[in-house]
Formats: structure tokens, C-alpha cells, sequence
């Protein structure tokens, strides 16, 4: 498994320095360029998206890349900018994950607004009896709107997905218990 990382929280650091910093109003353009490029294939299937980010995206990632490279050289270690570049940079892989990848989107967004309901919810997870209580609260929590992102009805997935865990499904092939695989049972 490869994580995705969020250019949302790429982008506040610069957004934060560029009134003052024409490096971080640079970066933020570029970073600008990514979600517009998102924006002309939003809707379409992953293959199209895919397709579209190696043409315009990817150039743009392989330009920002050696922009910040460069920059970064420039700078004292120290600076808030400097924190900024090197926050993206290493999480360079993550970040370019979906330009590989139609399904992932450019930041984490669209979670986050769906869990913030939850969020204020949070003080029922001081109740779960323990550390790993909290844990796994917080799991079925976020597969339960995980579910809802990918319009299945999380409590149909979720009791489909204990009966199948419970006579045995192989954990070999717990990917097609996720929501996003999900194909609920026949009778």
C-alpha cells in the first residue's frame, strides 16, 4: 500500500507566505495550475483523469519539482519557507501518487468535510474503554464514510461484511471487503 498525501496542506504554508515571499506566490501558481487541471476532468472516469494529469499534470510536477529543488538550495535552513519546500518535497511520492492513479484526488478535502461531523462526535470515542477502543472507533468511523463517498449503504456493508468476515472470508482478500471494491451478496 502507497499513501497519498494532500496538496491542501502542501499548499497552506505557501499560500501563508506569499503576500511576503514571491518563491511562495510562485509555488502557490504552480500548485494553482494542478487544480485547474483537475478541475477540466472532474466527473470523468479515472482512466480519462489519469490520462489527462500525464499530459498537463505531470509536466507541471516535473517543472515544480526543480523549482523547489532550486529554491530550496537557496534558502537558510531555518526559514519558514524552507520548512515549506521540505515538507512538500518529502513527500514527494505520495503527492504525485495521483497522477498515476484517476481515482485520487489532489487533496483530502472531500474527506475531511465528510468527518467533520464526526469530529464532534469525537468525545464518545473518551468513552471506548481504551487507547485501542478510540483506535478502532476511529476506523469504522472513517469506513462507514468511506462508504458514503462510494454510495454504499454503510450499514448493509458493514453487516454483509461481518457475516462474510465471520464464515471465514480469506484475509488474503479482505481489498474486496472495502468499499470501494464492494459487491454485496447475492441472497
Amino acid at each position: 500500500m502507497q499513501l497519498a498525501f494532500c496538496w491542501a496542506h502542501v499548499r497552506r504554508p505557501f499560500y501563508e507566505l506569499a503576500d511576503t515571499s514571491p518563491v511562495a506566490a510562485d509555488a502557490l501558481s504552480r500548485i494553482a495550475t494542478l487544480y485547474a487541471i483537475d478541475a477540466e476532468v472532474r466527473g470523468q472516469s479515472a482512466e480519462q483523469r489519469r490520462a489527462a494529469r500525464q499530459e498537463k499534470g505531470r509536466p507541471v510536477i516535473d517543472d515544480l519539482r526543480r523549482f523547489l529543488d532550486a529554491k530550496l538550495a537557496q534558502l537558510s535552513r531555518k526559514s519558514t519557507l524552507a520548512k515549506a519546500i521540505r515538507y512538500a518535497l518529502t513527500r514527494w511520492q505520495g503527492l504525485t501518487r495521483f497522477l498515476d492513479d484517476g481515482r485520487i484526488e489532489l487533496d483530502s478535502n472531500i474527506v475531511e468535510r465528510a468527518v467533520r461531523p464526526l469530529a464532534l462526535k469525537r468525545k464518545n470515542a473518551l468513552f471506548a474503554g481504551s487507547d485501542d477502543g478510540g483506535d478502532h472507533w476511529a476506523v469504522i468511523a472513517s469506513m462507514i464514510e468511506t462508504c458514503k463517498l462510494n454510495g454504499i449503504d454503510p450499514q448493509a456493508w458493514l453487516n454483509d461484511t461481518l457475516v462474510r468476515l465471520a464464515a471465514g472470508h480469506s484475509n488474503l482478500r479482505r481489498d474486496q471487503l472495502m468499499p470501494w471494491n464492494y459487491v454485496p451478496a447475492v441472497g
